[in-house]
C-alpha cells in the first residue's frame, strides 16, 4: 500500500485527512515526490495534516538535543510542502544514569526549543505517548506542561498507554491534545489482554473536554489492512458524527 493508495482509501470512506509517518516515505524525502503527494491530495479534497517522525525528545546533553531539534527543523520543511500542520515526536527512552525526574527535564527542554521553531511556522508538535518514559499519561502530560509552549501538546494514542486504567489516562490527557491515534482495542488492566476500545466512551470523554481536532485511525491489530481498515475508519467515523451534533 503506497500513500498514493491511502489517498485513495480516504476518498472512498469518506475521511478528512491522512497522518504520514515518515518512516514510508521515499529517502529524503524529494521535494518532487512531496508535491506530487500534496498535489493528489488537493485534487481529491484529503487534507495531509500530519507527519510522523523518529525524533527522541529525551537526551543528557545540550549537543544531543540540538540534533533532535535540528531534526524537526527538518521535517517543519518538508511538512510545510506537504501542507501539514502538525507532527509527531517521541519522548524517547530514559537516558543511561538519568532519573524520571530528569529524562522529563531533558524531553521538556528538546520540545520546547523545537515547538518554538515550529511554531513560528505555523505547525504543532504532538508528543505521542509511545513506550519509554511515556508509557503513561503522568509523565507524558509532565513533559508538555514543563515545556509550556503554545504549539506543543499531545498526540494522545488512545491505545498506548501501560494498564492499568487506561480510560482514566486518555480522559486526563485530552485537555493536552493537539492530534490523536484511536486504536481498535484496549489493553485490559491485567496487561496480557485486549479487549475491543468502546469508543462511545472515548468520545463522551473528548466532548466534555471539548476536543475538536482530527481523530485518526492507527491500526496495528491483526487481519487485513487492505480489507479491515475502511470498515474501521467508517465506524470511527459514525462515532465521531454521533457525537458531533
Amino acid at each position: 500500500m503506497t500513500y498514493e493508495d491511502l489517498i485513495r482509501i480516504a476518498v472512498e470512506t469518506g475521511t478528512d485527512g491522512i497522518d504520514l509517518t515518515s518512516y514510508w516515505l521515499p529517502a529524503g524525502p524529494p521535494d518532487d515526490y512531496l508535491l506530487s503527494l500534496r498535489r493528489l491530495a488537493w485534487k481529491n479534497r484529503v487534507e495531509i495534516y500530519s507527519v510522523g517522525t523518529r525524533v527522541q525528545l529525551s537526551q543528557p546533553t545540550a549537543e544531543l538535543r540540538e540534533k533532535q531539534v535540528a531534526d524537526v527543523r527538518k521535517w517543519v520543511d518538508v511538512a510545510q510542502k506537504l501542507g501539514a500542520t502538525h507532527i509527531r515526536v517521541f519522548g524517547g527512552q530514559k537516558p543511561a544514569g538519568a532519573t524520571m525526574e530528569q529524562a522529563i527535564d531533558f524531553a521538556a527542554e528538546t520540545l520546547k526549543q523545537a515547538a518554538e521553531y515550529s511554531g513560528a511556522h505555523g505547525i504543532f508538535l504532538g508528543v505521542e505517548d509511545d513506550g519509554g518514559i511515556t508509557e503513561f499519561a503522568k509523565e507524558t502530560i509532565e513533559i508538555v506542561k514543563r515545556a509550556n509552549v503554545p504549539w506543543g501538546g499531545m498526540n494522545l494514542d488512545i491505545g498506548n498507554f501501560r494498564p492499568p486504567k487506561v480510560y482514566d489516562q486518555i480522559e486526563m490527557s485530552i485537555p493536552y491534545a493537539v492530534s490523536t491515534h484511536f486504536k481498535t482495542t484496549v489493553a485490559n488492566d491485567d496487561g496480557k489482554t485486549r479487549d475491543p476500545f468502546d469508543w462511545d466512551r472515548v468520545l463522551t470523554m473528548f466532548v466534555a473536554h471539548g476536543y475538536r481536532g482530527y481523530l485518526g485511525l492507527e491500526f496495528e491489530a491483526t487481519g487485513d489492512p487492505v480489507a479491515e481498515v475502511p470498515v474501521a475508519l467508517r465506524r470511527l467515523k459514525d462515532v465521531a458524527t454521533k457525537f458531533s451534533t
